[in-house]
């Protein structure tokens, strides 16, 4: 039995950590420093690790901060990099196509991107994580020629066919509403095609409510979309020897910075007496504003995904 802690930092920044092992995504601080002290990952932090891998999956500001460059001298790090990144970029460069095993561990597949650079899927230990990079169907509805529509989709469909052969328990995909009309496309057809045990929305540029909409309205039965709509906010799988998945919200170091709303002391549909209390929907863990979410309350199931 393991249990891996999946924390999204900014905009397409994760990462997933399990016993003295952790991978690191498009790590970023945003542009104006959103991701606040307290919340960032530094030296100090990543000493309690042993093997870090930090990936980068394209040069663009917003996926390499250039703070995890300072980093190098933490012993038992690794930087895995796109093979379009400019020249002189520190990592083991890979193209699409490209498979490494850097450990027993630790095996990662380069697939292709419809922007600069790759998507990486990586094995940990069982676990399979797919992070899109900008992997998406970038179709700028609203302002595109249907031409540049058709493209888009075809150069999409091309880049998800060879994914979607692929067992994913975990993708960080994007879901971007500065395109408008459909933005939700592409993470729609990626659920669909490649079924993905759980898909957490990222690069949604401050919009939070998209992220929770979305999980609210696109679970299916093979996928369960869960939002991380706080900088700092975490997920907990347990990941059982036969596979089987359990997921819970642990109680974070510090509070995410979003608002929260005031308890309300009328009557409500979570109260103790409610029926729903004892399903395997997430709303009642959800709704523990206090007291310590880190395992499931007495007599509640966890949050599970076949």
């Amino acid at each position: 039995m393991l249990d891996f802690l999946v924390t999204h930092y900014y905009h397409s920044g994760f990462s997933v950590a399990c016993e003295s092992t952790i991978l690191i995504f498009d790590y970023w601080l945003g542009e104006e420093g959103e991701l606040t002290e307290n919340l960032q990952l530094t030296p100090e932090r990543l000493s309690r690790y042993k093997h870090i891998y930090v990936f980068i999956s394209h040069d663009h500001i917003d996926h390499m901060d250039p703070v995890v460059f300072t980093w190098k001298d933490i012993p038992g790090i690794q930087y895995i990099v796109s093979s379009d990144m400019s020249v002189g970029t520190r990592g083991r460069r890979m193209a699409p196509g490209d498979t490494i095993a850097f450990s027993e561990d630790v095996k990662v597949t380069a697939f292709d991107s419809t922007d600069p650079g790759v998507s990486f899927l990586v094995d940990f230990r069982g676990f399979r994580v797919f992070h899109a990079g900008d992997l998406n169907f970038w179709h700028w509805r609203d302002e595109s020629t249907m031409r540049e529509i058709e493209e888009a989709d075809a150069e999409f469909r091309k880049a998800i066919e060879p994914i979607s052969r692929e067992a994913v328990d975990l993708a960080l995909f994007p879901l971007d509403p500065r395109q408008g009309t459909m933005f939700e496309a592409g993470a729609n057809f990626f659920i669909l095609s490649v079924k993905p045990r759980i898909l957490i929305p990222m690069h949604y540029f401050h919009r939070a409510e998209v992220a929770m909409e979305y999980a609210r309205t696109a679970s299916c039965r093979g996928t369960e979309v869960i939002a991380l709509p706080g900088y700092g906010d975490t997920l907990g799988i347990n990941m059982e020897d036969d596979g089987y998945l359990n997921l819970y919200f642990p109680q974070p170091d510090t509070q995410p910075e979003t608002e929260e709303a005031e308890p309300e002391e009328t009557d409500s549909l979570l109260a103790e007496d409610d029926p729903f209390m004892e399903s395997d929907l997430p709303l009642s863990q959800l709704a523990e504003n206090d007291g310590d979410n880190s395992s499931p309350a007495e007599g509640e199931e966890p949050v599970s995904n076949p």
